[in-house]
């Protein structure tokens, strides 16, 4: 059996026993058929990385990270999607389009979607993109900055659960529960997509509601003042659709209370393990109120993402706060959890 060359080597920030980190350094092969390396230029620390650091999910050695732009480097035999010198996004999964479950829908529930493309990860210098990646790679317009071309992977989520919400054609009104990065990605998004739509945020933290109304909230409010927000915005009658950022039960009882009849509450975030819905079924059920989750976004949301982009409907890059060099990951992870920061980039030293 012959094995490719080693071309060289990356470092790169990998996952440690009790939910630490430490720096490695990995080999690399040659691209192989339908292969691309990449040389990272910036990568996103999102709630996922975070979730998986906490909770150790991720096994000893891993390296995370997929919110990333680079630069292609070398690419495999047949590679026609990209070439060296190009600026890309590419993403850390994609469905095989083909199953039961792609072709009724939930191609993000496609058995091949769970596959990680990316060798190692996004927190290294460089990396390996499979093919099935490589075939869904974009080229990032001379346009679209890196801070804004690292969101395509999270916007094209937020976009999935934009879509299951079932927002009224016309006017309606929003709440998103959470000013965090994700709950102002998601805000960015229904306004780009719906600018007739009002949209309320809550959250705790007074600059973060602040931002909020300069990134077009019409009204930014602590979580106590959520349902009387719901109701002035709308007639007295709630919400048309809530979007949990934060998980949990607690805020999707708020969730429940400041929604109108038939309205929907979407869940985007992750709870902690055995955390029960804990909201009574009977008048949910009576007032035919709708629950959905989104846990993660298709091609399909991620083309549609590329041309909000590509068009400056949509520019996420006011949520980036912070760009560190990559040797500061547990600096960039001890920000977030303190709340110091939105969303962080991680950027390779040279």
């Amino acid at each position: 059996m012959t094995t490719r060359p080693v071309v060289l080597t990356t470092r790169a920030v990998a996952c440690a026993t009790g939910g630490g980190t430490r720096n490695v350094e990995l080999a690399l092969d040659a691209p192989g058929p339908g292969e691309a390396l990449l040389r990272v230029i910036c990568c996103g620390l999102c709630g996922t990385d975070l979730f998986k650091l906490a909770h150790s999910s991720a096994p000893e050695g891993t390296v995370l990270g997929h919110e990333l732009v680079g630069v292609v480097e070398a690419i495999g035999k047949g590679v026609v999607e990209v070439g060296p010198g190009d600026r890309v996004v590419v993403t850390h999964h994609a469905a095989c389009g083909e199953c039961t479950l792609c072709r009724r829908g939930a191609d993000t529930q496609c058995a091949a979607f769970k596959e990680n493309l990316l060798w190692p990860g996004g927190f290294s210098e460089r990396l390996l993109v499979r093919p099935r990646a490589v075939a869904h790679a974009w080229r990032v317009p001379d346009s679209v900055p890196d801070a804004a071309a690292a969101f395509l992977e999270p916007a094209a989520c937020v976009l999935r659960g934009v879509d299951k919400a079932a927002l009224p054609p016309r006017e309606g009104v929003a709440l998103v529960i959470g000013g965090g990065a994700m709950g102002l990605l998601h805000l960015l998004m229904l306004r780009a997509v719906r600018p007739d739509l009002k949209v309320v945020v809550s959250e705790p933290e007074p600059e973060r509601r602040r931002l909020a109304r300069e990134l077009g909230a019409v009204l930014a409010v602590a979580p106590g003042q959520l349902v009387e927000a719901a109701q002035e915005t709308s007639d007295g009658i709630g919400v048309d659709a809530a979007f949990d950022t934060v998980g949990g039960s607690g805020p999707l009882v708020d969730a429940l209370a400041a929604m109108r009849p038939g309205g929907t509450a979407v869940l985007f975030a992750h709870a902690d393990e055995g955390d029960p819905a804990g909201f009574q079924l009977n008048p949910f059920f009576k007032s035919e109120r709708r629950l959905v989750a989104t846990y993660s976004g298709g091609r399909g949301e991620q083309l549609r993402v590329v041309r909000l982009l590509a068009q400056g409907s949509l520019d996420p890059s006011p949520l980036v706060t912070h760009r560190l060099p990559l040797g500061r990951f547990d600096d960039a992870v001890a920000l977030v959890r303190a709340r110091h920061a939105l969303k962080v980039l991680l950027e390779p030293e040279p």
